[in-house]
């Protein structure tokens, strides 16, 4: 396997390569980034280990992994798959220089979160080898995989990523078309879209708005999805409620002018320490950990139910 980038996402998805048994080939620009990610994955495996869904031997796992800064050792790999920053033309000359250099059999996968993988894909001759294969943060603890498939993605190189990462313990989904944000950042940022509007409109504050998504429907989430819920309370009651309720809500095309002028202001968020809330460095690190907590807690829940999450920490 090949994995080109090795930031946040990118040592993220070489690990998981790896510790389901895969030789991968990690590529950079930089070799201190390189050795700085070997450093983090050892990282992540002690703390999985620490959790009770790591039970091999690290040293093996690193072993399977080579450092590059050239792209020449993907010549041979099944699967490439980009995680580099998130600039279109960036991919586009990346994918170019992938496409020529391996083998017509290797699949090139793209780990955007957004962009096109069309757009992506616009300068390969063999664009049928090319598709998405978004990963979720952190990769090594979060499920599921999009597998984003374009017009012209032929459905063996379609069906190959899926099985690969069912293979290496994700739980990939097919999007079978390739619009911009695939399926589940759809989903998640028309949510957003309307939070933020209730903040902006002085309807709520953010702490409330959080607060009513974590404490109703966003319990039930992880057992009943927005279409079997939709089941469970009737069609006829949905469609009764759309038809009210949809011309109240924000169906803005454009980013919201409070998020707007929260990043001229540099309100970023944790990086900052003010987004719309006010977050010390303590505060952002506990924040951090229960996600990762609760990410750990999930999958222990599906050992015991003798899923097959955790497969690819073993």
């Amino acid at each position: 396997m090949g994995v080109v980038g090795a930031g946040q996402m990118g040592h993220g998805i070489a690990q998981v390569f790896a510790c389901a048994g895969s030789g991968v080939v990690m590529v950079d620009v930089d070799m201190e980034r390189l050795k700085k990610a070997l450093r983090l994955i050892e990282e992540n495996l002690a703390f999985l280990a620490e959790k009770g869904l790591f039970r091999g031997r690290r040293e093996e796992v690193l072993r399977r992994i080579e450092p590059s800064t050239a792209l020449d050792p993907l010549k041979e790999a099944d699967l490439v798959v980009e995680s580099v920053y998130e600039d279109l033309k960036l991919k586009q000359d990346l994918f170019f220089e992938l496409d020529r250099l391996c083998r017509p059999q290797t699949a090139l996968a793209s780990n955007t979160s957004v962009i096109s993988i069309t757009e992506i894909a616009q300068r390969c001759r063999r664009k049928e080898r090319v598709l998405g294969t978004h990963f979720w943060n952190p990769p090594f603890l979060v499920p599921l995989v999009e597998v984003v498939k374009t017009e012209h993605t032929s459905e063996e190189v379609f069906d190959f990523a899926y099985e690969v990462l069912l293979a290496v313990g994700k739980r990939p989904i097919k999007c079978l078309r390739d619009v911009p944000g695939f399926i589940a950042n759809r989903l998640q940022h028309a949510l957003w879209r309307e939070a933020v509007s209730l903040v902006e409109k002085g309807i709520a504050d953010p702490e409330t708005v959080d607060e009513a998504i974590k404490l109703s429907f966003g319990l039930r989430l992880p057992v009943l999805g927005p279409l079997e819920n939709a089941d469970m309370v009737g069609l006829d009651l949905v469609l009764s409620i759309h038809d009210y309720i949809f011309k109240y809500l924000d169906a803005s095309k454009e980013a919201s002018p409070l998020l707007r002028e929260k990043v001229e202001k540099g309100e970023l968020g944790f990086k900052s320490q003010k987004g719309f809330y006010t977050w010390t460095e303590q505060k952002a690190k506990q924040k951090r950990e229960e996600l990762l907590e609760h990410l750990v807690r999930w999958h222990l829940s599906q050992k015991g139910q003798g899923g097959e999450d955790g497969k690819a920490h073993n």
